[in-house]
């Protein structure tokens, strides 16, 4: 984390219930740096899609290795990063018909998701949209989950798998014990070893999953899988080109992934539910954001910002940019953030 993103999470956290000892924290998200900065064990970039001023409300239990996270979305958000070593999470999130976890999604009922180590995942999270994770050492759960069921977990899934869960709601209520007995640690000021309380999570999750099913394999390609694969190549081919100074049309955009326009805003339905011009102008409208918080109002202008992620019709700029995150980049930038 930045020090300038270190210093405007800590200004957001002021504001939040910080339980130190017991390494509880609740937390409304106001911008989606602070999304992403709340969780760096995720290593993920957090995008708002969706105009509001609070974008989320984030419960996390901290237990060092483990980590007990949920997170109720105000506003829509994608969320693009990849898993870091010996680290897994078991997911799962209130259905909804436009939520994506990289290429699945929660069309069917009774599901977990498993996101193992060194996974790359994009997520996208209608506003509305409540998820709920545990975050694992992965080595730890595999090598007990192999001893309670080797059949199912000698050969782990290597990418991101869906466990039919059929104690699924036996999950959902171990999650919400979970914060319920620590904010009633809390409030008798009592602090549970951090030890004791990872072994029992671990227990307690390792009942669940091996005793659930896991899928043979990812889905046989299909039309959203496709379209996840042609948006991930059209997001590299933008940023390639934003970085030198070049915004794109939307014919740059279609040879450069061999796809016609019906069929790229097809595919973007399918990926954020939204035209791929209005996803993108979105992103770059939170690189504007994401740089204006971190700048000094002295020595940089709001124009040059704009104008570095290809904004040259400033009044417009100006109106989309209130409109998604409720104040005008002005204020963002005369703000002292850092």
């Amino acid at each position: 984390m930045s020090e300038e993103t270190k210093a405007l999470f800590d200004k957001q956290t002021k504001k939040s219930t910080l339980i130190a000892e017991q390494d509880l924290r609740s937390i409304e998200i106001e911008d989606a740096t602070i999304q992403a900065s709340m969780q760096p064990w995720a290593n993920m970039e957090c995008y708002q899609l969706s105009s509001g001023t609070k974008l989320a409300k984030m419960d996390i239990i901290d237990l060092g290795s483990q980590k007990i996270v949920r997170e109720s979305q105000l506003a829509s958000v994608q969320k693009v990063g990849a898993t870091p070593t010996d680290f897994c999470t078991i997911s799962y999130c209130t259905r909804d018909p436009n939520f994506r976890f990289t290429e699945l999604s929660t069309d069917i009922t009774n599901v977990l998701f498993f996101l193992p180590e060194q996974t790359e995942y994009d997520i996208f999270v209608p506003a509305g949209v409540q998820t709920n994770y545990v975050s694992l050492n992965q080595e730890t759960f595999l090598n007990n989950a192999r001893i309670l069921n080797p059949s199912l977990w000698e050969n782990p899934p290597q990418q991101l798998a869906l466990l039919k869960a059929e104690q699924l709601s036996q999950f959902k209520t171990a999650l919400n014990l979970w914060f319920n007995t620590a904010e009633a640690l809390r409030s008798k000021g009592i602090v549970a070893d951090n030890s004791i309380v990872s072994d029992s999570l671990l227990q307690q999750v390792l009942q669940i999953l091996t005793s659930t099913n896991l899928e043979d394999s990812l889905p046989s390609p299909t039309e959203r899988q496709r379209a996840f694969h042609t948006c991930r190549m059209v997001r590299a081919f933008v940023e390639h080109k934003l970085a030198a100074d070049i915004t794109p049309t939307i014919a740059d955009i279609c040879a450069s992934v061999g796809v016609s326009e019906r069929t790229l805003q097809y595919a973007f339905r399918s990926y954020v539910n939204m035209p791929p011009l209005a996803y993108l102008r979105l992103c770059r409208l939170n690189r504007v954001r994401a740089t204006l918080l971190i700048s000094d109002p002295q020595t940089t202008t709001v124009t040059e910002v704009a104008m570095r992620f290809g904004f040259f019709h400033l009044g417009r700029f100006a109106l989309d940019y209130k409109q998604v995150f409720n104040e005008s980049p002005s204020i963002t930038l005369s703000q002292q953030h850092y």
